[in-house]
């Protein structure tokens, strides 16, 4: 699979989390954002290969919830005809600034491909930033 369509279902899965209703999982009430902001240093990363917080405390319901949504993220790229295989990594970081809830998804594929892009707001949409000719563009992704 593309890089890109990679990004894609990891995006989809964050922003199913981010959304606090978790249609996806059959939960319907989490606050990631609210929990980010209650943990030490601001924020949680989620490690979706492994179904686990790995930066930042979290509530029992929103641990299980992650493990949950490692099921949702194999389901829907095996049903798009992928392999799990195709990840070396897939985390999402999750905070809040004084403007938006943002969540940065970072993934690796297994041609060691690298990237993260950042999302603000709910749903997730990419950053915007103005070019050099006053256009807004999405913000390039970190590779």
């Amino acid at each position: 699979m593309k890089h890109g369509e990679l990004r894609a279902f990891v995006h989809n899965v964050a922003d199913s989390l981010a959304s606090g209703i978790g249609l996806l999982i059959g939960v319907y009430e989490m606050d990631v954002f609210g929990e980010a902001h209650a943990s030490s240093g601001g924020a949680l990363t989620v490690d979706f290969l492994n179904g686990k917080i790995v930066e930042g405390e979290a509530s029992e319901s929103l641990v299980r919830a992650v493990a949950l949504y490692r099921n949702a993220l194999v389901k829907l790229v095996s049903d798009a005809g992928g392999s799990m295989a195709a990840f070396n990594e897939a985390k999402v970081r999750f905070w809040s600034d004084k403007l938006a809830n943002r969540f940065a998804v970072t993934i690796e594929d297994s041609t060691g491909r690298r990237s993260t892009a950042e999302y603000a707001g709910t749903p997730g949409k990419r950053v915007l930033i103005m070019d050099q000719l006053g256009r807004l563009r999405p913000k390039p992704s970190v590779r």
